[in-house]
């Protein structure tokens, strides 16, 4: 298969051209629909559940859990957004606007709690927070054993933790929507009478709205796909009640049907992502460069200081010192042939889930690139949809697709007189890398197909008109080139799967233990001390993508900023 379109050399008459060009497109429009059928595949099998409904199963659940399940997720998500909202909008607009104490490290630090798992915090706030804990002791030592503190293991509690992990999605979009309006739009609106605030409300923010909408609708698709959190807080939703009809009632058609009821809330989520954003353009005069920042004095100042520092400092810094505290108490007990199992077990799934993952997100970036048809196009939309399906759905749809075919299978071989003993992929390896590699396609595409497009046309057509093999042409113009986007997604999808925790949880082999499983099994006993050590390392890899992430964010900004001012 040609890797790209091919030109009139090499003997082929000018007519030839677009029949070979038409019979490239071919080529890849084959191979992306197989990548979107891998994500299609769960999904159908899922909702196929309900063709075998679990009346009694239903009927339990309805007359138990079934109501708390759906008001707590919507309070769940209300919560979660209006908090990352406040966050990320705010400190978006103080780090990018105005000028206080410590506003430039504030400016790159804000973004660190993305390295932390939510499921890592929540632990931490639960050992310190606690009844048990070292601060309510501490209170009831100074003020007494009736002194009153809020009660940390509530739905208020689970939604405090989810903001201050998940608010940098809405700061970092926010914040690169603020940086690139230019002053002319301001210098406007203070013209036309309006004061500070009303510049903000009126003109920056609904300038900075798509941004914030699509920040947000991240933070929530987080929130519908998280397990860990909700199952420490012990706070029921769709992931935890997921998990126990599969391993507690042992019933995987109940756990298909609650998927697919998750997935109505993802699709809603996302359907009103797309109305909130609609089709408006925000067009603006970015002459003059940067507005002047807002030089806070005074009080001002030291409250935008203490503002930044204390979301700060809950978010990542305490949480931090605290993991290293307790896994310095059991580092000598803790550390051992076991963990590093345990770490061993944790980068090989994620290198070699990122090494598919990347092979597939490649191959869709030049379907993309040399097939621009309305069914590639379509076929790219879909196989890069995985990374809005939590992994919990993700796993009950393979396991039921691998069951589904360990059965055809071992019908088959019994027919040609093969007697098999147990599953044949249900189980393995190979389902967990299915569902990461659905999962997190997204995740590497990206970086893949912005690498891919500044790639121009000439480069490989030069070099085929001086008789490269389409391999020769791949290994020796496309990689070197794209080794940069390559590197990112290895890096991205690779944090992103030592993290993971419920798609893990869930379909690992037996034995096939992890870092992130490691921590569940620990907390899910309150041995908050034991689930430092793997936490901690965690978060030390969590750091890799999101330092990445700072120095691409202040490269785009610098940028951004010579770019207006010779404008």
């Amino acid at each position: 298969m040609s890797l790209e379109t091919i030109t009139s050399g090499h003997g082929e008459t000018q007519q030839s051209v677009p029949s070979h060009r038409y019979r490239i497109a071919r080529r890849w429009q084959l191979v992306s629909l197989p990548i979107a059928g891998l994500v299609l595949l769960p999904l159908l099998v899922i909702f196929s559940g309900w063709l075998h409904p679990e009346s009694e199963i239903w009927r339990h659940l309805a007359e138990t859990i079934l109501a708390d399940l759906v008001v707590n997720t919507i309070i769940l998500l209300l919560g979660v957004m209006f908090g990352v909202l406040f966050l990320g909008v705010s400190l978006a607009w103080l780090t990018s606007m105005c000028r206080f104490p410590g506003q430039r490290f504030f400016d790159w630090a804000l973004m660190l709690p993305l390295a932390l798992p939510a499921y890592v915090l929540a632990f931490v706030f639960l050992g310190l927070l606690d009844f048990s804990g070292p601060v309510q002791g501490q209170l009831r030592t100074w003020f007494g054993p009736s002194f009153w503190f809020p009660a940390v293991r509530s739905t208020g509690g689970v939604i405090v933790v989810m903001v201050l992990v998940l608010y940098p999605y809405v700061y970092m979009l926010a914040r690169s929507a603020f940086l690139t309006q230019g002053r002319g739009t301001l210098d406007a609106a203070r013209i036309l009478g309006l004061g500070p605030w009303a510049t903000f409300f009126r003109v920056t923010l609904p300038m900075a709205r798509p941004a914030i909408v699509a920040g947000t609708s991240l933070a929530l698709m987080e929130t519908l796909a998280d397990f860990g959190t909700v199952a420490i807080f012990n706070y029921d939703t769709f992931t935890t009640a997921i998990y126990k009809a599969w391993f507690g009632l042992f019933n995987l058609q109940a756990a298909s049907q609650l998927a697919s009821l998750l997935l109505l809330f993802v699709a809603l989520t996302l359907f009103s992502e797309r109305r909130l954003r609609g089709r408006a353009r925000y067009d603006e005069n970015t002459r003059g460069g940067r507005p002047a920042r807002i030089v806070l004095n005074g009080r001002n100042a030291w409250l935008a200081t203490l503002f930044a520092g204390l979301i700060f400092s809950f978010a990542f810094l305490l949480p931090l010192i605290q993991l290293a505290f307790w896994s310095w108490e059991i580092i000598t007990e803790d550390l051992d042939k076991r963990y590093l199992t345990l770490v061993a077990n944790t980068v090989t799934l994620g290198i070699s889930a990122a090494f598919v993952t990347i092979i597939g997100a490649m191959l869709l970036a030049f379907a993309r690139r040399y097939s621009r048809n309305t069914i590639t196009r379509s076929a790219t939309t879909i196989g890069t949809l995985g990374y809005a399906l939590p992994g919990s759905v993700l796993a009950v749809g393979i396991m039921l697709t691998f069951t589904g075919i360990d059965n055809f299978l071992q019908s088959m071989l019994r027919g040609f007189g093969v007697d098999v003993a147990g599953p044949i992929l249900t189980g393995t390896i190979a389902a967990l890398l299915l569902a990461y590699l659905v999962r997190f396609l997204a995740v590497a595409f990206g970086p893949i197909d912005s690498s891919l497009e500044r790639i121009r046309s000439s480069l490989p057509e030069a070099a085929r008109s001086l008789g490269a093999k389409p391999v020769m042409v791949l290994r020796r113009v496309y990689l070197p080139l794209l080794s940069p986007g390559i590197l990112s997604a290895m890096l991205l999808v690779t944090v992103d799967v030592m993290k993971e925790m419920p798609a893990t949880l869930l379909l690992r082999p037996f034995g096939w233990d992890t870092l992130a499983v490691r921590i569940y099994e620990m907390t899910s006993e309150g041995e908050w001390e034991r689930a430092a050590l793997p936490a901690i390392t965690l978060v030390l890899a969590g750091l890799l993508p999101v330092i990445l992430l700072v120095i691409r964010s202040s490269k785009s900004t610098t940028v951004a900023a010579s770019t207006k001012a010779t404008q």
